[in-house]
């Protein structure tokens, strides 16, 4: 079971976040966490769910208002997904610097794009970092 894993009943979950059923009702009409459904429509929701209602209550507290706490959370959710993204393409250029030992693999352009390179190819920019591996005298 993962941190996204939708499992618990909105009993379960409002008292996990130490709110009443009513509320969760109502955040989740107003699209502020919104759990997953079970095919007869009832809540599931999911421990992330649960660490998200904790912190809308936190914010609340801090007199946030749920439009911005709203905001808040959208902008967290993106941040993770953009993590998972990086580690993602972390894992396939590892994959391609393994695959393609002594070639270069890829430039990285000024604003973090990624620019593919052909073995033996130079960047047009000199504000480019490239990551390549050395060839051996015994390749070539």
């Amino acid at each position: 079971m993962d941190e996204n894993s939708p499992v618990f009943a909105i009993a379960v979950a409002a008292e996990l976040a130490g709110m009443h059923p009513q509320t969760l009702r109502q955040y989740d009409r107003i699209g502020l966490v919104q759990p997953k459904r079970t095919a007869g429509r009832s809540r599931r929701y999911s421990m992330r769910d649960v660490e998200q209602l904790r912190e809308v209550q936190r914010l609340s507290g801090e007199g946030v208002s749920l439009e911005g706490i709203a905001r808040i959370l959208s902008l967290e959710n993106e941040v993770s997904h953009l993590r998972e993204r990086v580690r993602e393409l972390e894992n396939a250029l590892a994959d391609q610097v393994l695959k393609a030992q002594g070639r270069r693999v890829f430039a990285a352009g000024e604003h973090g794009d990624v620019i593919p390179l052909r073995s033996g190819t130079r960047t047009q920019r000199r504000t480019e970092i490239v990551v390549w591996r050395p060839r051996r005298d015994d390749e070539q």
